[in-house]
């Protein structure tokens, strides 16, 4: 017990098997909250000036999906349907991710203005959302993806959810105009368009989708002044890959995460993963987006899992296919069938998910942690489907969904 069981709490939940971002911990447990932070974990009863009583079910902290795309790139077309997107649609969509017990997502590659103000609004409580970080816009190559490629028909939207740059001095510039806006991270596309640099194509092609594309590496040159200049503001940097070669590249360059890693062939180079360890890059697979037409995709997460590389749940979701929060936990499915143990999702989708966001206060049940937290009627670790089993979610000390 970390505090006296005389002390009141604003909420107890009692009597509950905790999974506490690492690991379950032995018997049930009371778990004190005051105001939005956990203050205590008990074998022995809390009192609080609100209970709930957990019945043996199973308390763990909120899911953290880092790899969201958050604004409607269908819809989305001009002002005019910006506006509506705001007004009809982002609260609902925030909702999604509460009802499902998604409580921190990271946007990467959503417009820059707007998903700033989507963040600002949450923070200040005038919405009602999972805590949001972001990278705002992407940046790739001149025609790279996704400018040519899924936002090839919606210019309005191209121009405000990806820069396309064609120069390391660019690329300079506009990680410093995003650092400037106080976005989370730096989010680069390796797989862009510079049709000068040498090595094989990449046919960009996905069933959602009706064209196919050709893209071909970012220049190493760019792609370094990037991260150099991300690194230069104190924020981290994850790339788009999907070639073995480009995520090695990516990584020498110094990289601090791949998002996909390697989907469209197999991992075959043991000096990469080994580098991919000892830099601690981090490593989200996408298996939501990729599993389905990327048939290498499970066998490298796997591999990279059992190589000890830090894995992190990211699903690439976004708005038009399945549901914002019911993605997530199926991505949370797809990493176990690709043979995860159930542990090593819950870790991937909560205490290093928040690791990777450089949130040490965040993906822990532990006193002084942030106090996101979900309980489920069903244990996760006997297989992440009972992610579904959700019975309630609690943002930030608050119960925000109550299904019991």
């Amino acid at each position: 017990m970390t505090e006296g069981s005389e002390q009141t709490y604003d909420l107890v939940i009692k009597r509950a098997h905790v999974f506490d971002g690492h690991e379950l911990l032995p018997g049930l447990r009371d778990v004190g909250l005051r105001g939005r932070e956990i203050s205590a974990i008990s074998e022995t009863s809390l009192r609080g000036k609100r209970e709930v009583d957990a019945a043996g079910c199973w308390l763990m902290p909120g899911l953290i999906d880092t790899h969201v795309h958050f604004y409607d790139f269908r819809a989305v077309r001009d002002q005019a349907s910006l506006d509506a997107f705001i007004a009809d649609d982002v609260g609902k969509l925030l909702d999604q991710f509460l009802q499902s017990g998604v409580t921190t997502i990271k946007s990467v590659g959503d417009p820059t203005t707007e998903i700033l103000e989507t963040r600002a609004r949450i923070a200040a409580g005038a919405l009602r959302g999972p805590q949001l970080f972001t990278t705002g816009n992407g940046l790739t190559a001149s025609e790279g993806h996704p400018g040519s490629t899924i936002f090839s028909g919606n210019p309005w939207f191209r121009s405000r959810a990806t820069r396309e740059v064609d120069s390391p001095q660019m690329m300079r510039d506009n990680v410093h105009f995003l650092a400037d806006r106080k976005v989370d991270a730096i989010k680069l596309l390796s797989e862009g368009g510079c049709k000068c640099q040498g090595g094989s194509p990449y046919i960009w092609q996905n069933p959602v989708f009706p064209n196919a594309v050709e893209l071909i590496r970012l220049p190493k040159a760019t792609l370094r002044a990037g991260i150099e200049a991300a690194h230069e503001r104190g924020l981290r940097v994850t790339v788009h890959t999907v070639q073995q070669a480009a995520a090695i590249e990516a990584i020498e360059a110094g990289a601090d995460g791949l998002e996909h890693g390697v989907t469209v062939e197999p991992i075959t180079d043991r000096a990469f993963i080994d580098m991919m360890v000892e830099r601690k890059a981090t490593y989200a697979s996408t298996l939501w987006i990729h599993d389905a037409v990327h048939p290498h995709t499970r066998t490298n997460t796997k591999l990279m899992a059992d190589a000890g590389v830090a894995m992190v749940l990211g699903s690439d979701s976004f708005c038009g296919r399945g549901q914002f929060g019911q993605n997530t936990i199926e991505e949370a499915e797809l990493m176990e069938a690709s043979g995860l143990s159930p542990n090593e999702v819950l870790v991937a989708a909560t205490s290093r998910a928040a690791w990777h966001l450089e949130r040490p206060d965040m993906g822990v049940i532990s006193p002084g942690k942030r106090g996101d937290l979900i309980l489920l009627s069903k244990d996760p670790l006997q297989t992440v489907a009972n992610l579904r089993s959700l019975t309630m979610t609690v943002l930030g000390g608050e119960i925000v969904v109550d299904k019991r």
